[in-house]
């Protein structure tokens, strides 16, 4: 018994010691914070770390109404960010980025829509406005894929400010009938003068077999760039706006190439293998002698079959169409025009990005963003809500309505392409369109670029619209036989004297520094 009580009286004491030691504890962990609250130095950084990210972007709004922020979320959740994206509808944007930039009223993160939206903001980036981001892509692992390419055509003096949105560098090619060219034992044309033959025989050798002359080669439009003629000039090999000769850049029109595609259009033209009108043309009636039968060949996009497709085989449910890029010219070389690459571009101005650290953490944010999980959510949004993986590309749902509400804004934030980004290509179960995503990367091994898109012309800035249409008059005139070699020449000095000497000569001038 007596040792029964010695041991509840030494459990009682231990009990009582133990009950002691962690009030002491509490006591000193209690001093602790409070000398650390009233520490200066002294901070949660912990806490801290963790906090999101909060920033501004401004981008352009395709869609009719601002989008529910069901995407932003998950976004917002993978990069630890809260962002807020001030929405302007695409017609009203650069009267609203301007108002921004007279009101020093920029967010950080500045979406630029178009090449001349930048070319606009050229005299601010020099003036040291926007941040040069040479000095840290290199400290992100996914903004270091970015094709240098394109990001070349952004350099202002040799400088980078900008980070791309990419683009197919072309989508340039041919879609054609192709049931009219199995009905006459016809391939995809490999040559000019295979080309040339496929339109004289859909003209001529009755492709349709109504038995009835109804039928012609090429359908064109009123446009020398996004119509026939600047591809066909590709095959020639004519430079891409402007090409270099003995170190001096030149404009494409005082080439010996693009007197040649001139010809070979004249050739079509005079035959009939080609709308007489087409200079006339618009888009509209162009694709609409496609699509009812009229016109055998379609020069443009090779994304547009799937359109022209869909509406084509509710007048005719046979039809079927074709894709295709190689086309050899005389030299039998094959060369294709080539966009700058990029579509919306990113800036960060410094009246509103002040420190470098804050650039750095709107930098990790694009990172990120260049990572398969989360551009997926910006492009297709939420698998198996907005879309669903197909033979590992994406199908969006058939609820168009839903992916435009939730979705389709947010691809105006995209950094980068597929291949650096990693996000899905978009999965078609119409064969050609598929097909020709596979031509625009093809199309990549044979680009024609323009030398000039990161060299500055004031003048041809402030005239170079006003004087190309008098190349563009002259190249329509010469092709319909109404002027000749000389009237031509006659055209070209013409735009020489009335301002073209000075934008070769800035051109170069930039292109030597």
């Amino acid at each position: 018994m007596l040792k029964k009580k010695k041991y509840l009286l030494g459990l009682m004491l231990a009990l009582l010691s133990f009950v002691l030691l962690a009030c002491g504890n509490e006591s000193a962990s209690s001093d602790k914070d409070e000398s650390n609250s009233d520490d200066p130095d002294t901070t949660e950084t912990a806490d801290d770390s963790n906090e999101p990210f909060a920033f501004t972007i401004m981008a352009n709004l395709h869609t009719p109404e601002v989008p529910t922020e069901t995407v932003l979320e998950e976004i917002e959740k993978l990069t630890n960010t809260k962002i807020e994206i001030q929405w302007v509808p695409d017609n009203n944007y650069e009267d609203r980025l301007n108002t921004a930039f007279a009101t020093n009223t920029l967010p950080e993160a500045v979406f630029l829509k178009n090449q001349s939206t930048f070319i606009q903001f050229r005299d601010a980036i020099q003036d040291g406005q926007f941040w040069e981001l040479d000095p840290y892509l290199d400290e992100f692992e996914n903004l270091k894929k970015l094709k240098e390419n394109v990001q070349d055509n952004t350099r202002v003096d040799g400088k980078l400010y900008t980070l791309y949105q990419g683009r197919p560098l072309s989508r340039q090619g041919i879609i054609y009938r192709k049931d009219w060219a199995d009905n006459l034992g016809l391939e995809a044309p490999k040559t000019v003068d295979e080309f040339f033959e496929m339109a004289r025989a859909f003209t001529e050798d009755d492709p349709n077999e109504t038995g009835t002359d109804d039928t012609f080669g090429i359908t064109d439009r009123n446009d020398l760039i996004y119509g026939a003629f600047k591809t066909v000039a590709s095959w020639f090999n004519t430079p891409n706006n402007w090409g270099e000769v003995d170190g001096e850049l030149m404009p494409e029109f005082m080439f010996d190439e693009y007197v040649q595609t001139m010809d070979y259009f004249k050739e079509l033209h005079s035959n009939g293998y080609i709308n007489q009108d087409f200079p006339v043309t618009s888009k509209v009636d162009q694709q609409e002698f496609f699509k009812n039968g009229t016109a055998g060949i379609y020069i443009g996009s090779m994304g547009d079959v799937v359109s022209l497709y869909n509406d084509a085989v509710t007048i005719n449910p046979d039809v079927e169409l074709d894709v295709h890029n190689y086309v050899e010219g005389p030299t039998g070389e094959y060369g294709i025009w080539a966009i700058p690459g990029y579509g919306n571009l990113v800036m960060f101005p410094k009246s509103s990005v002040e420190t470098e650290e804050d650039l750095k953490k709107l930098l990790g944010f694009f990172d990120q963003m260049m990572t398969p999980e989360v551009m997926n959510y910006a492009y297709w949004g939420i698998e198996g809500v907005h879309y669903e993986v197909i033979e590992g590309r994406a199908l969006p749902v058939d609820d168009a309505a839903l992916t435009d509400r939730e979705v389709k804004p947010y691809q105006a934030i995209e950094v980068g392409e597929p291949e650096t980004n990693g996000r899905y290509e978009g999965y078609f179960d119409y064969e050609p369109k598929a097909k020709s995503e596979d031509l625009f990367i093809d199309n990549e091994n044979y680009l024609i670029e323009d030398p000039t898109v990161p060299l500055y012309s004031e003048t041809f800035t402030r005239d170079g619209a006003r004087l190309q249409q008098i190349i563009t008059d002259a190249t329509y005139q010469y092709i319909l036989g109404q002027i000749d070699l000389d009237g031509f020449n006659a055209a070209v000095d013409n735009w020489k004297s009335q301002g073209g000497e000075k934008i070769i000569q800035e051109f170069n001038e930039s292109y030597q520094n």
